[in-house]
């Protein structure tokens, strides 16, 4: 028998270290050839790593959470075969990357530390005797007076005043239960749980640390959406694929960027540059069972609404079952996001750094709108978008918000080329 050392792989350029998210085997568990054994996170996607050997599980090199840098030793097999060791890269996964999850427990690793620990809860008390003998209950002077017109012993008495203070109320029920103890109350929770923040969650803590030092500048605009509803509503004909509102402010972002370029950028703030794209490489902000991830709809300057909305749709399922490739999670110049109709009436979006503006689209809803003479009922929805104000101006900032608006509520101004 003879030992066999697998090691961190280059999964993709770039890539200097990556997280155990997940093992996928544990210690002293048979393994064969192409087997995954871990599932690991970088800044892009979740992959799995395969067995490049078959054999006999020995030694993990840390539990879900530690990073490991490429070239590092990650795991050792017993194989069939000589005395000798050998120490072998495994080969870079091909394979659609895994889902992000959740860590499993670890399979007591050497290093393996408790993902959670929970301290034990408090025993209830006994329902009597209340206190210990030649102790007095505390208990106001007319509490006290009562007790001994009723000639009841105090001490059988449990207090839900400060300290253990019995009320009148605590005296009432007592006498009204027949000269019963009362039942133990609801007793406090001092459960206290810690949970370490791995793989995705943590990536997304690590954005958004980065994102707090961007000054942000946010607009919210109201936008009269009916008239674009009364369109997507036509447009969805029975039998046929379903459009939803985002592919028409897709649309309508990709218009607006033509004549405002320098929003659909990236802004290098150590290097001082700013990257200015031709394409739009659009990010759609999406909701996961693991956390929020940002697939990328590549190229919407070229795509037609119905191409925009099942490309949306798809990229959307992906992120959710997670499917997506790893150039499916990386590269976006502008982000959209929106809650459905979870969404607010407002909302303070945060820019997904290195990108210098965010559209967020807020609750559509029926209002009462003032058309000059008479209130009558519009479909109204609010945009919050909010830029990265070292580089966009507030000015440049309210055209663009106004533009998207001017789209929005003329929806044919969409497909009109100027």
């Amino acid at each position: 028998m003879g030992l066999h050392s697998i090691r961190m792989p280059d999964i993709g350029e770039g890539i200097a270290e990556a997280e155990i998210a997940e093992w996928l085997v544990t210690i002293g568990q048979q393994v064969r050839e192409d087997d995954a054994l871990v599932a690991v996170m970088t800044d892009k996607a979740t992959v799995e790593i395969p067995s490049p050997v078959a054999g006999k599980v020995l030694w993990l090199a840390g539990a879900p959470g530690d990073v490991l840098a490429v070239g590092a030793e990650m795991i050792r097999l017993e194989v069939e075969g000589g005395a000798g060791a050998a120490s072998t890269p495994a080969s870079a996964p091909e394979a659609v990357p895994a889902p992000p999850v959740e860590p499993a427990p670890a399979a007591s690793p050497p290093k393996a530390a408790p993902q959670a620990t929970t301290a034990p809860a408090p025993s209830p008390a006994p329902a009597a005797p209340l206190r210990p003998e030649g102790e007095k209950p505390l208990a106001p002077p007319s509490v006290r007076a009562r007790a001994r017109e009723a000639g009841v012993d105090l001490r059988m008495l449990r207090g839900s005043g400060p300290a253990g203070r019995i009320t009148h109320a605590d005296l009432d029920a007592f006498i009204a239960s027949g000269g019963l103890p009362a039942a133990p109350g609801p007793q406090p929770d001092q459960t206290v749980e810690e949970i370490r923040v791995i793989g995705l969650r943590r990536k997304i803590a690590e954005r958004m640390e980065i994102a707090t030092h961007i000054p942000h500048i946010t607009i919210v605009e109201e936008v009269d959406a009916t008239a674009i509803e009364d369109l997507r509503q036509r447009m969805n004909a029975p039998g046929g694929a379903k459009l939803t509102l985002l592919p028409f402010v897709a649309r309508a972002m990709v218009r607006a960027l033509r004549e405002q370029p320098m929003l659909n950028a990236h802004y290098d703030a150590a290097a001082g540059l700013i990257r200015r794209f031709g394409a739009v490489h659009l990010g759609i902000a999406a909701q996961t069972p693991s956390g929020l991830m940002v697939p990328v709809l590549r190229h919407a300057e070229a795509l037609g609404l119905r191409e925009t909305g099942a490309e949306i749709a798809r990229l959307a399922q992906a992120a959710r079952d997670g499917t997506a490739r790893r150039e499916e999670l990386s590269g976006s110049t502008i982000t959209i996001t929106s809650l459905g109709p979870l969404g607010a009436i407002a909302t303070t979006p945060i820019l997904n750094a290195p990108e210098v503006a965010i559209v967020g689209v807020n609750r559509l809803a029926v209002r009462p709108f003032w058309n000059g003479s008479a209130f009558e009922p519009r479909r109204m929805m609010n945009l919050s978008c909010s830029f990265d104000h070292r580089i966009i101006d507030g000015w440049d900032a309210a055209v663009f918000v106004a533009r998207l608006k001017e789209l929005l509520e003329t929806p044919a101004l969409i497909f009109v080329e100027a």
